[in-house]
């Protein structure tokens, strides 16, 4: 593996890292903040990842560093977790809808303080527009050059926005499929949640949600770099 690699991966690591650990923390917050503290006195409260990988070591180490290097780099993929109380939920739906919510939202404003960092360096002259976009590659330096800075503004810009639209998707164990269930109301919710957390149905619901969302995910990623480059752009 070449140092430039290496340097990627890292990069890459520290992104996913940061945007996991806000997701889990946000979901855990918010449940204590909904009378669930399940997650809180599990130490999940925190934007320190160490606790969120203790809980997934695997989901948030091992494969995120294999999915890059058997993919060449550009993409990384893993998970996280956050605990919650399942009878807290029943009697509770749409706090268990909010604290589902929680975690896509803290991808989506992540997504939002990226674009204003990178706005800001477009109207200030120390970032430059990128000619030929990738994941890693939204902005670059003024020269067309890249450097630390921006392939992880442009991976956490990116990164983020795939999070945030893939987690919503109504599918188990998907926080789109829970938050949906805790809308519904008391009954459709329950029967909702019944159904979809039948043994085996939350993995082939994952399945199936990678194959729909690998169908449109990179067109939704397109459409945010034209707000990000048109309608957002300063004049």
């Amino acid at each position: 593996m070449s140092a430039e690699i290496l340097a990627t991966l890292l990069i890459w690591l520290v992104a996913f890292l940061f945007s996991t650990t806000c997701h889990e923390a946000a979901h855990a917050l918010v449940a204590k903040l909904g009378g669930d503290a399940t997650a809180y006195e599990g130490g999940q409260v925190t934007l320190d990842p160490i606790p969120h990988i203790r809980r997934e070591p695997f989901g948030m180490l091992v494969v995120p560093i294999l999915s890059f290097i058997l993919q060449g780099g550009g993409w990384m993929i893993g998970w996280a977790s956050a605990p919650y109380d399942p009878f807290w939920a029943a009697r509770h739906p749409r706090r268990a809808a909010l604290m589902a919510l929680a975690g896509p939202g803290a991808n989506l404003l992540i997504v939002l303080v990226a674009t204003l960092i990178i706005q800001l360096g477009f109207h200030f002259g120390f970032l430059g527009e990128a000619s030929r976009l990738s994941l890693e590659r939204v902005v670059l330096l003024p020269g067309g050059e890249a450097s630390a800075l921006t392939t992880f503004l442009s991976v956490l810009f990116s990164l983020n926005v795939l999070l945030f639209a893939f987690n919503l998707l109504p599918v188990p164990p998907l926080d789109g499929n829970a938050a949906v269930g805790g809308l519904l109301g008391d009954d459709l919710g329950r029967r909702w949640s019944a159904f979809w957390g039948q043994q085996g149905i939350p993995f082939i619901g994952l399945i199936v949600a990678w194959l729909i969302f690998y169908r449109f995910a990179f067109d939704l990623w397109r459409l945010s770099l034209s707000l990000l480059y048109s309608d957002l752009h300063w004049s």
